[in-house]
């Protein structure tokens, strides 16, 4: 792990100290889940201005680009360089790694206060959800329920009696450090997440390249170690998590609870970080990062479903896998020298006074003569064969059909509308289910369903029961 575990070799790095303050108050303080390669940039060279203020003008001699792509580099993985969708600028990220070591060096800190009775009540908390969460004797957890229905009924009575028990400032201040450290955890706990479904993602995508067996037998390998993934433990606590989160009463409660504490004298006095106010709304723009990384698995299988367009550029598919297995294949062990270039990457520059002047287009005289059609004969079969699956449109299909009636299977869609546009179509039907968290799979009956291709050929593809509901 010295060796090859990323947070381990940047705890031992001689920058060290400039890498884990720069990424830790760029990424981590501000909960950036990424940042475009200018801006970081802009930012990274400011720090070192400061450093070499302080160091003199030998201290990190090379800019900021190249210590950016040093620490993305595959020897490092401190930083995570990418390009989103719909960007031609590359983007980055601090990895789980790097995340993890520079909470570690944030606990190395003097703490002025260290409380233990918030969390020995987490503790014992805890211990008691699971004691009674696992509990199958009825008798048994009725009368536990009753025990704490007396305790609340007896708190209640002394309240009415002016009686009331309130949390000192000590209390408050061990509990809001509490809060404010699992809050922190939690925001570091999406990269990971994030980064199991990158993974999924991207061994998706070398199977795509490399495979040459029928499609049946990839989607069936690919199907199931995603639900593997979303059925492990984690996968089931982040839909859990999100599910809860995104509950509208969740939101504004979670609202109204940190305005209430955060105005308490006792934390207001901690001068708390102004983000604080708003970390659950932090928690959900990190959770839509890893929704959208999911959301890249399921494109990636419609685009290897569309039968037409795979048979009408075969002969592209087939070099752009060569050049994908070849890559894949030197991508541990990359040739010395220079690997690849680019001719030509300088900026093109235009001044303003070189640019033509406005010239008038010229309107065409047309005469009016009669069109006559020629003899060239044209397939015009290719401009027809194109298709796109609307999924406005399945949707459209699935509340029809559940207005009249509380759920509706797949097969019942499949035969009331029949599939246009064969496998594809009905990887969209799936993609709908997933998104709809009413949706459920019955995995002890399987159905089969089947379509009818342009050629006139029947084709049948047999998964479990799909059922969608109100």
């Amino acid at each position: 792990m010295r060796r090859q575990h990323p947070a381990w070799r940047l705890l031992a790095a001689d920058s060290a100290p400039l890498v884990a303050s720069f990424l830790h108050r760029v990424f981590v303080v501000t909960n950036t889940r990424m940042m475009s390669q200018s801006d970081l940039v802009e930012a990274l060279e400011d720090a070192l201005f400061a450093v070499r203020e302080l160091r003199g003008h030998d201290a990190y001699p090379k800019n900021a680009q190249d210590y950016l792509n040093d620490w993305a580099a595959n020897d490092k993985c401190w930083l995570r360089k990418f390009y989103p969708p719909g960007s031609d600028e590359p983007h980055f990220d601090v990895t789980p790694a790097t995340e993890r070591a520079i909470a570690w060096l944030v606990s190395l800190g003097d703490r002025s206060f260290v409380g233990t009775e918030s969390r020995l009540l987490t503790l014992f908390e805890l211990l008691r959800q699971m004691s009674d969460g696992s509990e199958t004797d009825p008798e048994l957890r009725v009368r536990e329920l009753r025990r704490r229905r007396d305790e609340i009924d007896a708190e209640i009575e002394r309240t009415l009696q002016g009686d009331m028990s309130l949390l000192n400032d000590t209390a408050l201040k061990e509990r809001f450090y509490q809060f404010a450290g699992l809050a922190r955890e939690l925001l570091a706990d999406f990269r990971e997440v994030e980064q199991n479904f990158r993974g999924l993602d991207r061994r998706v995508r070398e199977r795509i390249a490399l495979w040459d067996g029928a499609k049946g037998a990839l989607l069936e390998d690919i199907m199931g170690e995603r639900d593997l993934i979303a059925e492990s433990d984690q996968g089931r606590s982040f839909r859990a998590f999100w599910d809860f989160l995104m509950s509208q009463s969740r939101q504004e409660e979670l609202t109204q609870l940190l305005d209430r504490v955060l105005q308490l004298q006792p934390v207001a006095a901690l001068t708390p970080d102004i983000r604080m106010r708003r970390v659950h709304y932090d928690w959900l723009e990190a959770g839509e990062h890893t929704q959208r990384t999911v959301a890249l698995l399921s494109q990636q299988l419609r685009r290897f479903l569309d039968d037409q367009a795979y048979l009408e550029n075969r002969r592209i598919m087939d070099i752009l896998r060569g050049i994908e297995a070849k890559a894949l294949a030197v991508r541990t062990s990359p040739p010395p020298g220079e690997f690849m270039s680019i001719a030509d990457t300088a900026a093109g520059i235009d001044l303003p006074m070189e640019r033509p002047l406005h010239t008038p287009a010229r309107k065409p005289s047309i005469a009016n003569v009669r069109l006559e059609s020629g003899d060239e004969e044209l397939d015009t079969a290719a401009l027809f064969s194109q298709f796109v699956i609307d999924k406005a449109a399945l949707a459209q299909q699935v509340r029809t059909a559940l207005q009249q009636r509380s759920q509706v299977t797949l097969a019942e869609l499949v035969q009331a509308h029949p599939l246009q546009h064969g496998l594809a179509e009905l990887v969209a039907y799936l993609h709908l289910a997933d998104e709809r968290g009413t949706s459920v799979v019955d995995d002890d009956v399987e159905e089969t369903l089947a379509w009818q291709t342009r050629d006139g050929h029947w084709k049948r593809a047999r998964l479990p029961r799909v059922i969608f509901a109100r």
